[in-house]
C-alpha cells in the first residue's frame, strides 16, 4: 500500500430525469482512491461499510479495482445515499447519511498504516458527523509525522448547518496537511466574505507546503508560500459528466508527485515551477478523461499518458 484513503463510500444515484436515477458507487474519498489505483499505485481504503446490499456492491467495486480493503470494518447500519440532480448552474445533491455506517467509524485501536506507505488522502462528508470525524481526525495525527497528508474538503453547503463553526473545525484540517486540493466552488464558500487570495495565504501560514486550487474547463493553479500562483490551462473536452473530476485532479496530483519522488512533505512547497507544471497537467489530463464518461471513471496512465502525448 503506498496510497491510503480514508472517508465515506456511498451509493451516487444521478438523475437521469422525471425522479428516475442511476446508481453509481462514489462518494469522493472513494472516487479518488480507485483513480489512484488505476492510475498505478498500490492503494487502500480507510472506512466502514454497511453490511446492507448497498454496502456489499460498494465493496466489490473496491476490490474490483484493486484496492486494499484490510482496513475496511463491517457494520450493520445503513449505507449512505446521494442523490445528484444536474442543473445549469451545477451540481445540487441531497444526502441520506444519518446514522449510517461510515459516519459510525470509529475503531479502537485505530489501525496503523503499513511502512511502505508515503501518503495519506482525506476529506470530504466523512468530517461532517461524529464519531467519523474524530476519528479520522485522529488517524491523520497519528501517521501526519510520516506521510505526505492531502485534504480535498469537497464541500457540501447543504450539508453544513453552521458555516462559520464549520470554517472554524476547518482550520484544524488544514493545519493537518502538506497539501490541500479544493475547487473554485469550495473556495467560495470557504471564503465567505473575505478575499480568496488572502484565504489561501492564510491557510498556507497554518502549515501546508501547497494549496491547489482547480477551475473548471480553465485548468487548475498552485499556491505556495512566499510564491506567485502557477496556472496551467484546461484540456479541452466534449463533457458528458463532471461527477468525479475534482477527485480524479486529486489522484493525478499525488501520483505525479510519487512518481516524481516529491512526497516528502518538505520538499513539497519548494518544488520548481517545471515540476508542478508536469504535476498540474497530469491531474488536468487525468481529470479531463474522467468528464467524458458518465459518472465517476478514472482512466488508466494509459490513457492519461496517450492524452498528453
Amino acid at each position: 500500500m503506498k496510497v491510503a484513503v480514508a472517508g465515506e463510500a456511498l451509493i451516487d444515484f444521478t438523475s437521469i430525469g422525471d425522479l428516475r436515477f442511476q446508481g453509481y458507487c462514489g462518494g469522493s474519498p472513494l472516487n479518488t482512491a480507485v483513480a489512484v489505483a488505476r492510475l498505478g499505485p498500490a492503494t487502500g481504503y480507510v472506512s466502514q461499510l454497511s453490511t446492507d446490499l448497498f454496502g456489499q456492491r460498494l465493496r466489490r467495486h473496491m476490490e474490483a479495482n484493486g484496492l486494499d480493503t484490510r482496513f475496511v470494518l463491517s457494520h450493520p447500519a445503513p449505507s449512505t445515499l446521494a442523490f445528484v440532480q444536474r442543473e445549469a448552474d451545477g451540481n445540487r445533491y441531497v444526502f441520506l447519511a444519518d446514522r449510517t455506517a461510515d459516519t459510525l467509524y470509529d475503531p479502537d485501536p485505530l489501525p496503523t498504516l503499513p511502512a511502505e506507505a508515503a501518503v495519506l488522502a482525506f476529506g470530504s462528508v466523512s468530517l461532517l458527523a461524529e464519531p467519523s470525524a474524530g476519528s479520522i481526525t485522529r488517524l491523520v495525527e497519528a501517521h501526519r509525522g510520516r506521510l505526505l497528508v492531502v485534504f480535498d474538503p469537497n464541500v457540501r453547503s447543504t450539508l453544513i448547518a453552521d458555516p462559520a463553526d464549520y470554517r472554524r473545525r476547518l482550520e484544524r484540517w488544514i493545519s493537518l496537511s502538506h497539501l490541500v486540493k479544493l475547487s473554485e466552488e469550495d473556495l467560495s464558500f470557504l471564503a465567505g466574505h473575505g478575499s480568496p487570495d488572502e484565504v489561501i495565504a492564510g491557510w498556507l501560514e497554518m502549515g501546508p507546503a501547497a494549496v491547489l486550487l482547480t477551475l473548471g474547463g480553465a485548468g487548475a493553479r498552485v499556491h505556495r508560500r512566499g510564491r506567485e500562483p502557477l496556472g496551467v490551462p484546461g484540456i479541452r473536452v466534449e463533457v458528458a459528466d463532471t461527477i468525479g473530476a475534482g477527485d480524479t485532479f486529486t489522484a493525478g496530483a499525488i501520483v505525479a508527485l510519487l512518481e516524481r519522488g516529491t512526497v516528502d512533505p518538505a520538499e513539497i512547497g519548494a518544488l520548481d515551477d517545471d515540476v508542478w507544471r508536469s504535476v498540474l497537467r497530469f491531474a488536468i489530463a487525468a481529470a479531463a478523461i474522467n468528464c467524458t464518461r458518465q459518472g465517476a471513471d478514472p482512466p488508466t496512465h494509459a490513457e492519461v499518458d496517450a492524452l498528453l502525448a
